[in-house]
């Protein structure tokens, strides 16, 4: 059976991750035969959203705290990862991968990503295992594999233009579709960056998954 890392920043759309591309991506690897495994850094988080009022709040939160509600308590840190006792790895989005793996979403072109979260991903590039990035969680993919790298956010022109500034070639895609950069083995799909719905979500969730798994089987 195959096993996939999962690799969350919290929980919620607006400061972690998105609970319903985490939910899609969880339930799709089962569904493909293959089980999980959710890690999370162990950091503060950039901030904390009221998702009621869609504002910040005076309030700290731990993003392995966090990512341990969406996980039902069986997230570990980034520094338990076994490289070698998994296939493949996969990160949803929800703004939390723009927030707390980098500062993408404030600084854009200009941004810099958390080393401990590039290494865990570098990991996985290094013994050269496939991985899927969805909706805005590609904004890492530059820190993690270099100039060059394929991938979608969507449609946004603004969003892709800083990341082709550090270094992405970025193709536009619609929400049911996924971008393959065959080279570095790396699915990517728009997700909720283009989604309206569960179902449209999951269109290209469960297609990157399915590709992901397709990648790993030929290792």
């Amino acid at each position: 059976m195959k096993k996939i890392a999962v690799l969350l920043s919290g929980c919620g759309v607006f400061d972690g991750s998105e609970i319903y591309e985490t939910v899609i991506t969880l339930l799709a690897i089962e569904r493909n035969g293959a089980s999980y495994q959710c890690f999370a850094p162990n950091k503060d988080q950039f901030h904390v959203i009221d998702h009621h009022a869609q504002q910040p709040v005076s309030e700290t939160r731990n993003v392995l705290t966090e990512a341990a509600r969406l996980a039902r308590g069986n997230v570990k840190p980034l520094h338990d990862l076994k490289v070698h006792e998994f296939d493949a790895l996969i990160i949803p989005g929800g703004f939390g991968a723009a927030k707390n793996f980098s500062d993408f979403a404030v600084k854009g072109a200009d941004a810099a990503a958390d080393q401990d979260v590039v290494a865990f991903c570098q990991q996985f590039a290094a013994a050269k295992k496939p991985a899927g990035y969805m909706c805005i969680a590609p904004s890492l993919l530059p820190f993690v594999y270099g100039h060059g790298i394929q991938l979608t956010i969507g449609n946004d022109n603004d969003t892709a233009q800083a990341l082709e500034q550090l270094g992405a070639k970025h193709i536009d895609c619609a929400v049911s579709d996924i971008v393959v950069d065959e080279q570095h083995r790396v699915v990517t799909t728009p997700a909720y960056m283009l989604a309206g719905s569960l179902s449209e979500a999951a269109s290209g969730i469960d297609k990157l998954v399915a590709k992901v798994l397709s990648l790993a089987t030929t290792d």
